[in-house]
């Protein structure tokens, strides 16, 4: 009985999140992992990318969103580079898998500045199981029956500046609009998946021959949904551990280190505990894990 109480009142936190937030998965990593939102990142550090992003949210919840991600960038030539990213997305009875490749061409400014264009084109298989609705008396739209196994290609753009101390960051990575689960009038139904939109920027201050501290902010704007705002701070001590917090605000605060293990490999974890009392009385937080390699 606890567990079917768990299950109803997580669809019940899933849907208003569709409504009031994003549907695309949230990273506290994100610096880490630029190409996860803007394909423009791609061979932007002139080094082949490996990385794994695993995030797990409010852990011990039944149906809570999991997302897997795997990622590759490398330089091509002197000014392109290609990128490739694998998602897996799964929340109750919903399960995607996006598969993206990306473009991206490099534009020397001057001497300190340099321009990244990308373009990103993707299929995404969306699955929704509308039977988990109805095991738990949840009414649907007989709509919903052709959201089993489709395939949706989409496409999307960024633009990436870097400077050696700071960078600036704007992508849409989805731009065209999919059907997906929705909920409307307390009927699960189908509805027009949300565009994205990213806006970040990040600095690094030296603060002395060891230290350096490393801020960032990250907006998303979702049509129909209200700003969402990320801060982070984070502090590099001598090249090898990076401490952080970060606040998204009116929704989470977090905890984060990175180790950088080599000159090669990177490994990261965040903690998050959301503002909303309600998820906070029943789960033990998210967790978000990377391992990044880099040749």
């Amino acid at each position: 009985m606890k567990s079917i109480y768990r299950i109803v009142l997580l669809l019940v936190l899933v849907t208003v999140t569709k409504v009031e937030a994003q549907q695309d998965p949230n990273y506290t990593l994100y610096r880490y992992n630029m190409n996860l939102i803007n394909p423009a990142y791609a061979g932007s550090e002139g080094t082949t990318n490996l990385g794994i992003n695993i995030r797990s949210q409010w852990a011990n919840v039944k149906g809570a969103p999991e997302t897997q991600s795997f990622l590759f960038g490398t330089p091509i030539g002197k000014n392109v580079g290609l990128g490739l990213s694998i998602i897996s997305d799964k929340t109750f009875i919903e399960k995607q898998t996006s598969l993206a490749l990306d473009f991206s061409y490099h534009l020397k400014l001057n001497d300190v500045y340099d321009l990244y264009f990308g373009i990103k084109g993707s299929f995404n298989s969306y699955i929704a199981n509308a039977n988990g609705l109805v095991t738990y008396g949840v009414s649907q739209d007989p709509k919903l029956m052709n959201l089993d196994g489709r395939l949706n290609p989409n496409f999307g753009a960024g633009l990436y500046l870097k400077h050696k101390d700071y960078f600036l960051s704007f992508s849409i990575p989805k731009i065209l609009n999919s059907d997906r689960l929705e909920e409307e009038n307390g009927v699960a139904t189908v509805d027009a998946s949300k565009r994205h939109m990213y806006l970040a920027g990040g600095y690094n201050v030296k603060l002395s021959n060891d230290i350096v501290l490393k801020p960032s902010a990250l907006l998303r704007y979702v049509e129909e949904s209200p700003l969402s705002i990320d801060l982070t701070a984070i502090l590099e001590f001598n090249g090898k551990i990076d401490l952080g917090a970060a606040y998204r605000i009116n929704e989470s605060v977090s905890g984060l280190v990175i180790f950088n293990l080599s000159r090669t490999m990177q490994i990261g974890y965040a903690y998050e505990t959301s503002h909303e009392s309600s998820v906070r009385s029943m789960d033990n937080g998210s967790h978000e894990i990377m391992i990044n390699l880099k040749f």
